[in-house]
C-alpha cells in the first residue's frame, strides 16, 4: 500500500496528530487511522494510505458525473480510489467509499460497462500510478473523445494530495479536471485546490441539519460553505438523491432552491430518485414525488434536472425556450447550439461550458 506523506495536519502532544483536511478534525493516536479510513497517524507524523492507489477506472459519457452544462455529449476518464468522509447509509458507491484496502486492484467498476469496448481504458492493477502515468492515459483517451479526468466514485477530497499533483499537471496539458465531491472539507485546503479545478458536482445530500447529523455523521453547514466558494471559482452543478421520508419534504427543497438560487439561478440542480442501496432498504422514491420536487425547484431555478429515470432531459434556451441540448440517458445531442448561441434567436448562451 503506497503510504505518502499527508497535508493539513497539526502535531499534538504525546505522539497524536490531528487532522484538519476535513471538519472532522480526527485527533488520532499512534496507529489510529482517521473516519476518513485513508489517513494515518504513524510515529506522530500523518500519511495518507490510497496516494496513487486507483481503484476504479472507466471513460464515462461527462452526463454520468452528472455534468449537464460542462462539455456536453463529451467523454471524460474518470477514476477512483476508496475512503470517504461520510457515512451515508444510502450510499451508492459504498464498495469504495467503505470497503478500505479490499477493493484495490478488484478491475473496472460498473462505472464503465454501459461504454463500448473500444473506450474502456485498461485497468492499472493494485499497484502504484504515478501522475506521470495518469497524465499520459489522460492523453490518450482524448482520441476517445475525452476532455480531461474525473476524480469520482469514492470522495476525492480524501485523496487530496494525489489530486493535487495530478490536477496541476493535467492543467499543464491542457485536460479539464473534475470533482464528484460530498464537498465536506475545510475551506483552506479547498482554496488550495480550487484553481487546479474546472469544474464540481457537489452532493447536497439534503437541507437540513438533522438528517446530516444523524444519517452522515457530517455538518450541512460546511457543505454549504464549499458549494458557495465554489461557484465563485469554477464550473458547478449540484446533486440531491430524494429520498422518501428523508429529504422530501416539499418545505426543504423550497428552502434548497431558493439558496441555491441566491448564488445563481444558472446553477443546474439534479434531483435524482432514490433506490434501496447499502443499508438502506426502503422503496425507492414514488415519482410523483420527485415531480412535486421537480416543480418546487424550478420556481426558483433555471435548470432542474430529474435522474435515475431514465427519461429525457432537455437543456432550453433561456431566452426562446427552443431546445438547445436534447438527453436521452446518457445519449446527447446539441441541437439548437453553435458558437455559444442559440440557432432560433441569436442569444449568446453563456450558461453553457463547451
Amino acid at each position: 500500500m503506497p503510504r505518502h506523506p499527508a497535508m493539513y495536519y497539526e502535531k499534538m502532544d504525546e505522539g497524536r496528530v490531528r487532522c484538519v483536511l476535513c471538519p472532522h478534525h480526527c485527533r488520532l493516536q499512534e496507529g489510529a487511522v482517521g473516519l476518513c479510513g485513508v489517513r494515518l497517524n504513524l510515529d506522530g507524523e500523518l500519511y495518507t494510505e490510497n496516494y496513487e492507489e486507483i481503484a476504479s477506472l472507466a471513460l464515462d459519457p461527462i452526463e454520468k458525473k452528472p455534468l449537464y452544462h460542462f462539455y456536453p455529449g463529451s467523454a471524460i476518464l474518470s477514476l477512483g480510489t476508496f475512503g470517504c468522509n461520510l457515512f451515508c447509509p444510502f450510499c451508492q458507491n459504498y464498495a469504495l467509499a467503505h470497503a478500505g484496502r479490499s477493493v484495490s486492484g478488484q478491475g473496472i467498476s460498473e462505472a464503465g460497462s454501459e461504454l463500448s469496448p473500444g473506450q474502456i481504458i485498461p485497468h492499472p492493477g493494485s499497484y502504484a500510478r504515478s501522475s506521470q502515468w495518469l497524465e499520459a492515459m489522460a492523453l490518450q483517451a482524448v482520441a476517445d473523445g475525452s476532455v480531461g479526468v474525473a476524480f469520482t466514485y469514492n470522495e476525492p477530497g480524501m485523496w487530496y494530495e494525489y489530486v493535487a499533483e495530478c490536477a496541476a499537471i493535467l492543467q499543464e496539458h491542457g485536460q479539464k479536471v473534475v470533482l464528484v465531491t460530498n464537498g465536506y472539507i475545510e475551506q483552506e485546503p479547498l482554496r488550495k485546490l480550487l484553481p487546479l479545478v474546472d469544474a464540481m458536482n457537489i452532493d447536497v445530500k439534503a437541507f437540513t441539519p438533522e438528517f446530516y447529523r444523524k444519517l452522515c455523521r457530517g455538518k450541512l453547514e460546511e457543505v454549504l460553505k464549499t458549494v458557495e466558494m465554489a461557484a465563485a471559482a469554477c464550473h458547478v452543478e449540484i446533486t440531491t438523491l430524494i429520498i422518501p421520508g428523508g429529504n422530501d419534504d416539499p418545505g426543504e427543497i423550497d428552502n434548497l432552491g431558493r439558496w441555491l438560487a441566491g448564488i445563481d439561478s444558472h446553477i443546474p440542480l439534479h434531483l435524482s430518485r432514490y433506490h434501496p442501496a447499502f443499508t438502506f432498504t426502503r422503496g425507492a422514491t414514488p415519482l410523483h414525488t420527485m415531480e412535486i420536487s421537480y416543480q418546487i425547484a424550478r420556481e426558483y431555478l433555471d435548470f432542474v434536472y430529474l435522474g435515475n429515470l431514465g427519461e429525457t432531459n432537455l437543456t432550453p434556451c433561456l431566452n426562446c425556450g427552443e431546445v438547445l441540448i436534447q438527453r436521452d440517458v446518457y445519449q446527447t445531442r446539441l441541437v439548437n447550439l453553435a458558437d455559444h448561441k442559440c440557432n432560433s434567436c441569436g442569444k449568446p448562451v453563456d450558461y453553457i461550458i463547451y
